[in-house]
């Protein structure tokens, strides 16, 4: 009677046990959330777009091109489409770009040859870019202000396409820019303007080129 009293009580033991176990299981799992794998959005390569009707034979150095705000992107690779929808996003030197912050700048302009630089009219920016660099659509800054490599909008110069600042000068310091014309009379036209500059930045969260690299 002992030895069947005690494995009734050893059986009634464990079914207890599983019961408890099985509690806690469903506590511990069954009502917490299973985690989700994180989906992460590939990053964006660098893609030419140009726009058909303005396509060129060779895609410049540094260019800026832009696509319509679409809606559908399926049209887009995978790493466009998600810039695709957004009206602020525009595209520089093949990745996309958005507004950071505005500046009212003093804008005048300047040619590459002596009349403008001096000893200094070699053909090259102070970044070693070619003068011709974006068919001559370049901005001259105080690089304590805007670093060599920033990009730029400047109302009514090169269309209102973005440009680099790729060049400096000695009286431009602080909120002054230089643009840059193929020849000394086209920068006289300029004259001298008070203007509200737009600067950008990349929106793919990439680091950006080195400015001084040799294109």
């Amino acid at each position: 009677m002992a030895v069947a009293t005690l494995r009734t009580l050893a059986t009634q033991a464990i079914i207890v046990a599983c019961v408890v176990g099985s509690a806690i299981a469903t506590k511990e799992f069954g009502q917490r959330p299973m985690p989700l794998a994180a989906v992460r959005m590939p990053a964006p390569s660098p893609i030419w777009l140009v726009s058909a009707e303005a396509a060129p034979a060779a895609v410049p150095d540094v260019a800026e091109s832009s696509i319509d705000v679409a809606d559908d992107a399926s049209d887009f690779p995978p790493d466009v489409a998600i810039y695709a929808r957004d009206p602020a996003v525009r595209w520089f030197n093949g990745r996309p770009v958005r507004p950071a912050r505005e500046l009212w700048m003093e804008v005048t302009a300047y040619s590459p040859d002596w009349r403008s630089c001096g000893v200094f009219a070699d053909g090259l920016t102070a970044t070693l870019h070619s003068v011709e660099t974006n068919g001559h659509a370049l901005v001259a800054a105080d690089p304590t202000m805007l670093p060599y490599g920033t990009m730029l909008t400047v109302p009514g110069y090169d269309q209102d396409r973005i440009v680099p600042v790729l060049d400096c000068g000695s009286a431009i310091k602080g909120r002054r820019l230089d643009v840059l014309f193929p020849t000394h009379e086209e920068a006289r036209k300029w004259g001298r303007q008070r203007l509200l500059v737009i600067v950008w930045e990349y929106a793919d969260g990439l680091p950006a080129e080195n400015p001084r690299a040799v294109r």
